[in-house]
């Protein structure tokens, strides 16, 4: 898309066309291409309909307000979730930043949290188009401006980087790939209050040991890992897990939980971002629990302990780790809804649950995890002990 066609997307004249094609069951069909093309150019028709297409993507991230956002494949993909990017415009507010440049703001998502929270925004964006739908979707906030660049403002006092993780052949988890470069990026936030956006299985060895990190998640999905430079909450060498809008301070050095042959009475499934922040000792001694074997990061308990930083199981059964004793199981218990859940097994879930052929109205989880003992399948159900 030529920035001409997305200076015409974002207008009002685009309006009839975009609220057409957010009508088509399936807007990327020849029918729905053929329509368009009969009252605009195809190049606007194309736009349109891509951009119906990308806003119902857009929802599973942000909700109804995707449907008044523009996007692009790429910054809808590497956008900020809305909660974790409150959570971070917040820390900026906490320690009195008046103003922030988002550079490589993408279509905008965390500059959309910055004014929210009362900043002056920057946003960079050195894709032309791309920064077009930013200055659409940050309309509403006279405090927030788009510039299209990449060149960092000499004056930033306080700055978040979004470096692009994308090649020509896709997403990149390579440090060597991102855009601008690592190097850059560190060297930007020296001597200035910020944050460094990462994905959130950058390697150890990456931390600098002056940053403080937290990795994140939402809705049970691990998203980034947020380097931060300056932060009180957050101070060089600090390592914590945020689930929501909780926080985790965690000690990846720790000693790790005990491992114990006591058949539990619970099984906590630590979210992502715990095990990734190296919280799970931690969270263990929060829910007075043991590790179920050395490395795997399934706690067993004799207490339901409320908490946001696990999902909580009740143990129902446990059975030996075989799989025809499982089948009779499944058959015996009526099971035709079957969920798995395995660590430390080799066996795919999808494949074994084929295998077991559940049949029947009754629904069931099975845990699966070495133990002291053996490996072992628990059944088991969900607690609604969450906060």
């Amino acid at each position: 898309m030529d920035v001409g066609v997305a200076r015409w997307l974002v207008s009002d004249a685009a309006a009839p066309a975009l609220a057409l094609a957010c009508g088509f069951a399936d807007p990327q069909s020849l029918s729905a291409a053929d329509a368009m093309r009969k009252r605009w150019t195809p190049e606007q028709s194309a736009a349109a309909l891509t951009q119906a297409w990308l806003r119902r993507k857009a929802r599973t991230k942000f909700g109804a307000a995707a449907d008044q956002m523009f996007f692009t494949p790429d910054g809808l993909q590497q956008a900020t979730r809305p909660a974790v990017a409150q959570w971070r415009a917040g820390e900026y507010a906490a320690h009195s930043q008046t103003a922030v440049v988002d550079f490589g703001c993408g279509i905008g998502a965390d500059s959309l949290a910055f004014a929210r929270a009362g900043l002056q925004v920057m946003a960079v964006e050195r894709d032309p188009v791309t920064a077009v739908f930013a200055q659409a979707n940050l309309a509403a906030f006279p405090s927030a401006a788009v510039i299209t660049s990449d060149e960092l403002p000499p004056d930033a006092a306080a700055l978040f980087l979004d470096p692009a993780r994308r090649t020509a052949a896709g997403r990149s988890w390579r440090v060597a790939d991102l855009s601008p470069s690592w190097e850059f990026c560190l060297a930007a936030l020296r001597g200035r209050f910020g944050c460094l956006k990462c994905g959130p299985g950058l390697g150890y060895e990456y931390i600098p040991s002056d940053m403080g990190a937290v990795w994140a998640s939402d809705s049970g999905d691990l998203v980034e890992l947020a380097l931060w430079r300056g932060s009180r909450a957050y101070p060089a060498g600090f390592r914590g897990a945020l689930v929501g809008q909780q926080l985790l301070a965690t000690d990846p050095g720790a000693e790790p939980a005990p491992v114990r042959a006591e058949t539990p009475g619970f099984i906590y499934e630590p979210d992502p971002a715990v095990i990734r922040a190296g919280g799970v000792a931690r969270l263990a001694a929060m829910v007075s629990g043991w590790q179920l074997a050395e490395n795997i990061a399934y706690i067993g308990s004799q207490e339901l302990t409320a908490t946001g930083f696990a999902t909580a199981f009740a143990v129902l059964e446990v059975l030996d780790y075989d799989e025809r004793a499982l089948a009779k199981w499944v058959r015996a218990a009526g099971v035709g809804v079957l969920e798995i859940k395995a660590r430390g097994i080799d066996v795919d879930p999808a494949k074994l649950r084929r295998r077991l052929k559940p049949r029947g109205d009754a629904a069931a989880t099975l845990i699966l995890s070495p133990t002291s003992a053996g490996a072992r399948a628990f059944a088991v159900t969900r607690c609604r002990a969450q906060v």
